[in-house]
C-alpha cells in the first residue's frame, strides 16, 4: 500500500463518520456526568442560613431540614436564662450563605440544671469572701441569719433550710444562705437585772425569821 492510498484510505468518509460518533458519544457521556454530579452536590444551589436561636431542638431541626440543611448538635450548655432544650448557638451564624445539604452545628441548652460540690466555706471565710466565692460558681445569695459569734464570720451555709457541708453538691443555680457572726460572743448580756437573776444564793441571803418559820412548822 503506497502512502496516497493510505492517506486516502483514513480520510474516508465512514471513517470520519465513525470519530464524529465517538467524539458525540464522549460529548453526551460528559454532559450527563455532570449534571449527575450537578444534581448529587446541588451545585450553585445557595442557602440563607435561617436563624433557630432561641428555639427547641425539634423545631430548630424542622426549619433547618425545611430549608434544606442538617441540625447537628454539637454540645451543650447551661444558660439559666434560656427553657431547657433551647438554641443557644448556631454554626455557621443566622444568614451565612451555604450549599444545599450543609450542616448546622447547634449547642444547645441542658435538659437539667448542673450540679457543683460546696466549696470549703463554714468557719473558713468572712461573709464577704464567701459570697464572692459562691456567686462567681454561679450561685445565688440569699439574707444572711445571724447567730452569735465573731461579727462577719461565717459558721455554717443552708439550703433549702437544711444545713451543707464541704463537697455536698448543689445546684449551680441553688439559693444559698450563709450562717453569719452577728459580734455577740456571749449568751447572756451584761445587764444588771439579768445577773442579779443569776447570782447564786449566800448563806446571809437567809433571814432567821426564815429559818425560825421553816422550824415551826414540825410539831413534837
Amino acid at each position: 500500500m503506497t502512502i496516497k492510498e493510505f492517506f486516502k484510505k483514513i480520510t474516508a468518509p465512514v471513517i470520519w463518520g465513525n470519530l464524529a460518533g465517538m467524539a458525540a458519544v464522549l460529548v453526551i457521556l460528559a454532559i450527563g456526568v455532570w449534571k449527575g454530579l450537578e444534581h448529587y452536590t446541588n451545585h450553585g444551589e445557595i442557602i440563607s442560613v435561617p436563624d433557630v436561636k432561641a428555639q427547641g431542638v425539634s423545631d430548630a431541626r424542622y426549619i433547618l431540614n425545611k430549608a434544606g440543611l442538617d441540625a447537628v448538635i454539637a454540645d451543650s450548655s447551661y444558660n439559666r436564662n434560656s427553657p431547657p432544650g433551647a438554641v443557644l448557638e448556631q454554626t455557621p451564624a443566622p444568614g451565612a450563605k451555604v450549599k444545599s445539604g450543609h450542616a448546622i452545628y447547634l449547642i444547645i441548652n441542658t435538659t437539667s440544671t448542673p450540679t457543683i460540690p460546696m466549696p470549703d466555706i463554714a468557719d473558713n471565710s468572712s461573709v464577704r469572701e464567701a459570697e464572692a466565692r459562691l456567686r462567681s460558681l454561679g450561685f445565688r445569695i440569699g439574707p444572711p441569719e445571724m447567730i452569735r459569734g465573731e461579727k462577719d464570720w461565717v459558721y455554717g451555709v443552708k439550703y433549702g433550710g437544711r444545713m451543707v457541708y464541704t463537697g455536698d453538691r448543689l445546684p449551680l443555680d441553688a439559693r444559698i444562705t450563709l450562717q453569719v457572726g452577728s459580734g455577740s460572743m456571749d449568751l447572756f448580756a451584761d445587764s444588771p437585772d439579768t445577773a442579779d437573776s443569776l447570782a447564786v444564793p449566800t448563806e446571809d441571803s437567809f433571814s432567821p425569821a426564815t429559818e425560825s418559820g421553816g422550824l415551826s412548822d414540825f410539831e413534837f
